[in-house]
């Protein structure tokens, strides 16, 4: 498991007229690069009329796949825009498309610049930048008589309870930011005076946004 990440949350979409032409920034977190050659395909297909659908992606933790298109603008003017406000808002596993639709006036290539880049950089902040941090999945499991003090504890604190079953015990299964683990358990242990279990089980990638978790 790699460190953390930002990416963005959802589907994300916007658009903007710059002298007469019409740009529309979409934005999509990914997983594979397969995933963003097929959604750059479906912008292809939706926007088939248009007179550039120009893309960058960025695929892996350690940004190991960056690609991306002019697709006939001028060499520098489009793609490179893109990619280059993806990587200036250090972002993993996003797909980025701006398409255009030609107004009849010229640009120029300073102002082909600042139109992708602002395009690129409305249809990220239209996907919800998002940090992808590391957190651990704990099972806890407890006599009914805790069970009150710790759901007040996980309440005040806002902590996100993923499931919780009742059986001769409660089992509570919850993911804990990586770096808290430690403090976090042993609070718990405080609070039950060592009477609940704690069964340390995956660490997996959860999506932040202002230190609070975030449900799709």
């Amino acid at each position: 498991m790699k460190d953390n990440y930002r990416t963005v949350f959802t589907y994300g979409e916007d658009e903007s007229i710059i002298k007469k032409s019409r740009f529309i920034g979409y934005a999509l977190p990914i997983d594979s690069e397969e995933e963003a050659l097929k959604f750059i395909d479906e912008i292809k297909s939706k926007d088939r009329d248009a007179t550039h659908n120009v893309y960058a992606y960025v695929v892996g933790e350690n940004s190991n796949i960056q690609r991306f298109s002019d697709d006939g603008e001028p060499s520098g003017t489009a793609g490179i825009p893109v990619l280059e406000i993806i990587k200036k808002e250090d972002l993993r596993n996003v797909v980025v498309v701006v398409t255009r639709y030609f107004g009849g006036i010229k640009l120029g290539g300073g102002g082909l610049i600042r139109a992708y880049t602002k395009s690129a950089k409305i249809g990220l902040e239209a996907a919800k930048i998002i940090d992808m941090v590391v957190h651990k999945k704990l099972k806890i499991r407890l006599d009914y008589s805790l069970y009150g003090k710790i759901e007040n504890y996980l309440l005040v604190n806002e902590y996100t309870v993923d499931d919780t079953t009742f059986d001769t015990s409660i089992n509570i299964t919850i993911c804990v930011d990586n770096e808290e683990v430690e403090e976090f358990i042993k609070t718990i242990t405080n609070l039950t005076s060592g009477g609940a279990e704690i069964e340390e089980l995956e660490l997996l990638h959860l999506p932040t946004l202002d230190g609070k978790r975030l449900k799709k």
